[in-house]
């Protein structure tokens, strides 16, 4: 088999098995993401995957399905970029495309609770293990670390993501000007690929018009599936295309299935325009991220060559572990909330922080198993 060929069969491999396994969100998705092409197979080094982290960070879009497409990049070129981005978000668009259907039909969605119970705090575990071992790179002076805790502390509050990283970012930057004396550097100003939202072309067919609502989305979407949320809220629930309820479930569907909570889209374009709607809204909430991502890959490395822009990476690489950690926070006062869910988090910390060979999967199907027994308690 010729190398590139080879390349590409194990991008295929690597991310259809994270598609198919990714339950529980971008932290715990970036998470398996670590252990299987850091530390198993080192295809980037943990300095680099944490720039890549910060990168995601600074565009639009869902962040861990960039972090797929920026690592099958890195490792098999703009081919390894298509193969790892269709292998990581198929398995979400298959699976949420046959509940949208079930749904459909029968205006219910399947009882998941017993199951799903275990995950969460499992998965919780598994970021705060994580969060460790990034912050241990990415923890590079006293300075960052201050930073660091400002961060956690402003997202918790509920300051705008991206005003953290680029704040963060350019603190960072003063920082070291201040203590280097300089005043007068090179200074590389970095990307905000952000895209106003404008109209929607005029036209009957409700396919385009799902296309280009969600385009409009993902091109200018920073945040979790909760940002998510309020956007759709806006867009299809205020204008009368959809009713609450539905969006919803919606939301829920994205957050019980594997890959990415963006697969919601592919819920919602079945529910207003059949499998044809279903297709439109996948493909424009997600093509942006492609966009985005070839465009910024091969600028990260030049970016980290500047003395100033490598701070500007740091303090935002330093930023994003301090998101992870309020991230870690908000799912726990929804998730960890009596004995047994300690008992699982805790549980779930110990093995991914202990046994770091071990695959995460193997933590997020136990939690769920756990979960299923403590919760026929």
């Amino acid at each position: 088999m010729k190398p590139e060929r080879s390349n590409l069969a194990e991008v295929a491999r690597v991310f259809l098995k994270l598609g198919l396994i990714g339950f529980g969100g971008p932290a715990v998705h970036i998470a398996m993401m670590e252990e299987e092409i850091v530390r198993k197979r080192q295809w980037l080094s943990h300095e680099h995957f944490l720039d890549l982290i910060g990168a995601t960070n600074l565009i639009p879009g869902p962040n861990s399905t960039e972090m797929a497409l920026h690592c099958g990049q890195e490792h098999a070129g703009w081919k390894g970029l298509l193969v790892a981005g269709a292998c990581f978000i198929l398995p979400a668009v298959i699976i949420t495309g046959l509940l949208a259907w079930a749904y459909q039909q029968y205006g219910t969605l399947p009882q998941v609770a017993p199951f799903t119970y275990g995950i969460k705090p499992a998965i919780i575990g598994v970021v705060v293990s994580l969060m460790i071992n990034l912050g241990k790179k990415a923890l590079k002076t006293t300075e960052l670390g201050l930073i660091g805790i400002a961060c956690a502390l402003l997202a918790l509050y509920g300051v705008n993501e991206i005003y953290l990283l680029f704040g963060a970012g350019l603190i960072g930057i003063l920082v070291h000007l201040a203590k280097t004396n300089t005043a007068s550097m090179n200074l590389i100003l970095p990307l905000s690929f952000l895209m106003a939202g404008g109209d929607l072309p005029a036209t009957n067919q409700s396919q385009w018009k799902l296309f280009w609502i969600f385009l409009k989305i993902g091109s200018i979407l920073y945040g979790s599936g909760y940002v998510l949320f309020a956007f759709l809220n806006t867009e299809l629930v205020k204008t009368g295309m959809l009713s609450h309820q539905v969006l919803i479930d919606a939301i829920a569907v994205g957050q019980f299935t594997p890959g990415p909570v963006f697969s919601s889209a592919t819920f919602i374009g079945w529910q207003l325009s059949g499998i044809k709607g279903a297709v439109a809204a996948t493909i424009g909430i997600f093509l942006p991220s492609f966009l985005f991502v070839a465009f910024l890959n091969p600028l990260v490395r030049k970016l980290r060559s500047s003395k100033v822009m490598s701070v500007f990476l740091d303090t935002v690489n330093m930023a994003s572990i301090a998101l992870i950690l309020a991230v870690c926070i908000e799912m726990g006062k929804s998730s960890v909330t009596d004995w047994k869910t300690i008992v699982i988090a805790i549980l779930g910390f110990a093995v991914s922080f202990g046994f770091k060979k071990l695959n995460t999967a193997f933590v997020v199907l136990g939690g769920s198993a756990l979960g299923y027994l403590l919760w026929l308690i």
